[in-house]
């Protein structure tokens, strides 16, 4: 059997186990995994800019942040928003945001870029933090999940742990499936060769700023959705969605898992909660709560792959087929 056929195989029987999770575990069970599919959202949207063009950027949680800000803000008090008008909303919001910021930062490399996309986020975290315009470091409570009918037919109901899931679990999809075609594509292509050499792309006669900035709005819209679904999930929205930490968090899923790959950032985000949920239920050791501290065991963890493992599980993953 070809390898693609394996592959194929496999994810249909990932798919349709997905889909029947919520009628074979509990409710913390499918909630988790609704976090994880959310995350695993993120980090795809993250592996675009540095997996696939190169661009390793510590601000993007700024998109995550603002597209919940934007379904908090957007929100009637005590009712539920349109989730077919909030959610646009909230990407373009965070592909808006998206654009100004790489229009500016897209002009340096290398370390500059890095620096330039992280001063950028924090200073939309201290705006958030230090003034009264968004709840400040409170945040805001959003009290009622948005409102998922059609013209009064209601196929799910977003206020059920279960439906949500399956609607998170469509739009997994739905990404998983936009990148794959993205990343064939002409512009995929484009997007991969400037990564490699982006003096001979432009020497081809690409315009090689116009495609870092069209991946840097894509890259910051899909990583809106995600930050929608968070603040659907969990109700509330804070200036630390908007932090540093959050978006090293991200970046630590996309090399865990194998940056340029598609799976890569799926299986780094799912790795990542597994560690990090393992780690925190660490039994105490004579008075000594390792649980606590389940930090340091996780950056251990992350160390370790960075070392022995450059292409992170997914490089695991092919070498164990290729010994077979």
């Amino acid at each position: 059997m070809s390898r693609s056929n394996t592959l194929a195989i496999a994810a249909v029987v990932i798919l349709i186990a997905l889909a029947l999770l919520p009628f074979v575990a509990e409710k913390f069970t499918v909630q988790f995994a609704t976090r994880i599919l959310i995350m695993a959202i993120f980090a795809m949207s993250l592996n675009l800019l540095v997996g696939h063009a190169g661009l390793v950027s510590l601000g993007h949680a700024a998109y995550f942040g603002i597209a919940g800000y934007c379904l908090a803000l957007s929100s009637p008090q005590y009712q539920a928003a349109n989730f077919w008008t909030s959610l646009p909303l909230a990407m373009i919001a965070a592909g808006a945001l998206a654009l100004a910021i790489g229009a500016l930062v897209l002009r340096t490399s290398g370390i500059y870029f890095i620096m330039a996309t992280l001063a950028f986020a924090q200073m939309l975290h201290s705006l958030l933090h230090d003034t009264g315009i968004a709840g400040g470091s409170d945040g805001i409570f959003i009290y009622a999940r948005p409102d998922i009918g059609f013209f009064g037919w209601r196929a799910f109901d977003l206020e059920k742990f279960g439906d949500f899931y399956f609607v998170v679990l469509a739009l997994f999809v739905v990404v998983f499936g936009f990148i794959g075609v993205l990343r064939a594509s002409l512009f995929g292509r484009v997007i991969a060769g400037i990564r490699v050499n982006e003096p001979r792309m432009r020497s081809l006669g690409f315009a090689t700023f116009r495609y870092k900035l069209v991946c840097f709005v894509l890259a910051g819209m899909l990583a809106g959705l995600a930050g929608y679904l968070a603040a659907v999930q969990f109700g509330v929205v804070n200036p630390d969605m908007l932090g540093w930490h959050f978006s090293g968090a991200v970046l630590m899923m996309v090399i865990l898992g194998g940056m340029g790959t598609l799976a890569g950032p799926v299986i780094g985000a799912t790795a990542m909660l597994l560690l990090e949920i393992g780690f925190q239920s660490l039994p105490a050791v004579d008075g000594i709560n390792p649980g606590k501290h389940w930090q340091l065991p996780m950056g251990i963890a992350i160390v370790l792959v960075a070392l022995y493992l450059p292409n992170g599980l997914t490089g695991l993953l092919r070498r164990g087929r290729a010994d077979e």
